[in-house]
């Protein structure tokens, strides 16, 4: 565990008129063809092993220490200057998406089914230019930990990684996180304290019968009303037992029954997901759909089963972090470039990491979409959608913010 007794960092002053860093530009065309070579070898969750490779390749370049392994595929970099014993963390994720990308550009994914739609090549690209620059100039006292993480979309692998000893075997004072968020305009940045993300959960529900003919329906217990009559009652938890000031969500996504037009089924089965702010809230999220699936399937004589799997928690973001995040961005964007982060139903399993360790996870302005050049899918640029494209234009605003945020920590006393 960190050393408590060493506070987090304070913010120092911060010039304003720095903006990004002249140095990362002069190598923007560089990261921009790291960002694109990763986009075009897209990795799913636990099996990001060339990336890995291609992040150690760079991090070895530049005379950084590093270690492999942690959460499988995780790659931690040390970067130390001084004697200060202060430390703080970086990171980037770095796997893609099950998706099929409809993008016809030279770096398009080569892997059909897999695609770089959430922006984690541009992530990962953005925190090696960082890697570089802060190991040549070292303006700061203390260790950066450069954390690359695997299996974010969905595998946990912050918690692997935390797990396998991250925090353990890198004691850190504060731990910081980066998104691109589409829609945000490019060049500003946005950051809020208290949750920013939601928690992750996903539920299963089994609506056990009597299957018999569809033309003799008295002869069996048909599942499928009381399966729609659970879908409707859902809903109700959010809008007579949810404090209306709160925010929660119950989406029920899949449905599966029968498999002939003159059988009434066994079984039916429904899924979907819960998300929420708070575990308070969903504990009792929990408990009533727990009790409207036994109760309205006892009403029909029928049995019913409920299970409940929490995944991510909400991602809280601690203010005194924030504060020296917003600080930072100021000094590069201006004030009115930073906006505040509004609260997205979203899941992120950094909160595993800010859980552990004080820290913020914040938002750099993606643009609308003007950036793809030709021959992008027709659709949106939107995260997890096959038209989706990192903006290779905020690569170096991104870099200068974590060389920036890293000084302005660690900065000597």
């Amino acid at each position: 565990m960190p050393d408590s007794s060493i506070p987090v960092p304070p913010c120092a002053e911060f010039n304003s008129s720095r903006g990004i860093i002249p140095e990362i530009l002069d190598y923007a065309g560089e990261i921009r063809a790291w960002r694109r070579r990763i986009h075009a070898q897209p990795e799913l969750c636990y099996e990001e092993f060339a990336t890995a490779d291609f992040v150690t390749e760079k991090l070895a370049e530049w005379g950084i220490p590093l270690h492999r392994g942690l959460g499988k595929t995780g790659v931690v970099g040390i970067i130390k200057s001084g004697t200060s014993p202060k430390a703080i963390g970086l990171r980037a994720d770095m796997d893609a998406l099950p998706i099929h990308e409809q993008n016809r550009f030279p770096h398009a994914s080569i892997y059909p089914g897999k695609m770089h739609a959430c922006g984690h090549d541009g992530h990962t690209a953005m925190l090696l230019a960082a890697a570089r620059y802060l190991a040549k100039q070292r303006n700061f006292d203390g260790t950066i930990y450069l954390i690359f993480q695997p299996a974010e979309e969905g595998g946990g692998g912050g918690d692997a990684m935390i797990r396998d000893g991250l925090f353990d075997r890198f004691p850190m004072q504060a731990v910081f996180g980066m998104h691109n968020w589409p829609g945000l305009p490019t060049g500003s940045f946005a950051v809020s304290p208290g949750p920013v993300m939601a928690s992750l959960n996903t539920f299963r529900i089994l609506v056990n019968g009597k299957g018999c003919h569809a033309a003799l329906p008295h002869l069996g217990l048909d599942p499928t009303p009381v399966a729609a009559q659970i879908i409707l009652a859902l809903q109700t938890i959010l809008t007579r037992n949810l404090n209306p000031l709160d925010a929660g969500l119950i989406s029920v996504t899949m449905m599966h029954i029968g498999e002939a037009t003159n059988v009434i089924a066994e079984c039916c089965e429904l899924a979907g997901t819960v998300r929420t702010f708070s575990g308070e809230l969903l504990d009792m999220i929990e408990a009533r759909m727990a009790a409207i699936v036994r109760h309205t399937c006892l009403a029909h004589g029928m049995e019913g089963h409920f299970e409940l799997t929490r995944s991510y928690p909400p991602t809280v973001n601690h203010a005194e972090s924030v504060a020296v995040s917003r600080q930072v961005m100021a000094g590069i964007v201006g004030n009115e470039q930073v906006f505040d982060q509004q609260p997205t139903m979203g899941a992120e399993d950094f909160a595993f990491m800010l859980q552990r360790v004080p820290g913020s996870y914040c938002f750099i302005g993606n643009g609308d979409g003007g950036h793809r050049v030709p021959d992008h899918g027709a659709g949106p640029c939107t995260l997890h959608n096959a038209s989706y494209d990192f903006n290779d234009d905020i690569l170096p605003l991104g870099a200068s913010y974590w060389v920036r945020l890293a000084e302005n920590c660690l900065a000597p006393a």
